[in-house]
């Protein structure tokens, strides 16, 4: 007779494998990835050259064709000056993301606006063209 030998049962991982990639994918796909709180669709000026992103904590102000946007929340022309208004840092940045389009008029609106309540701490938000 033959001697049998004995064989260590190794449960097989293939499977395993394809199961954490379809859940890596799947969290991957579901999962909303967060940017910056925009609430407009912008079509940004683009520039060759720009400094990198600001790195202190600053209000955004959105403004496209038809409307206006603080910190990702719409609003309107007279809303949007109530609550400059009632900014107490007037050095705090504020970025300001204008679309292309945009009429002069309503961007001198918004400069006039945060001129009257002293917020100078301007900063105008572009699209690098190498980036895309």
């Amino acid at each position: 007779m033959k001697k049998r030998s004995r064989q260590t049962a190794a449960p097989e991982i293939t499977p395993l494998i394809d199961v954490v990639f379809l859940l890596l994918i799947f969290f991957m796909t579901s999962t909303v990835f967060k940017k910056d709180e925009l609430a407009l669709l912008l079509n940004l000026p683009k520039t060759e050259q720009g400094e990198g992103k600001s790195t202190q904590k600053s209000t955004i102000i959105e403004l496209s064709q038809n409307e206006v946007a603080l910190n990702g929340k719409k609003l309107t022309l007279d809303t949007i000056e109530n609550e400059i208004r009632s900014f107490t840092d007037k050095k705090q940045a504020i970025q300001l993301r204008v679309d292309q389009k945009v009429e002069y008029l309503r961007l001198v609106k918004i400069l006039d606006l945060l001129k009257r309540n002293k917020l100078t701490n301007l900063e105008l938000v572009t699209d690098l063209e190498n980036n895309r």
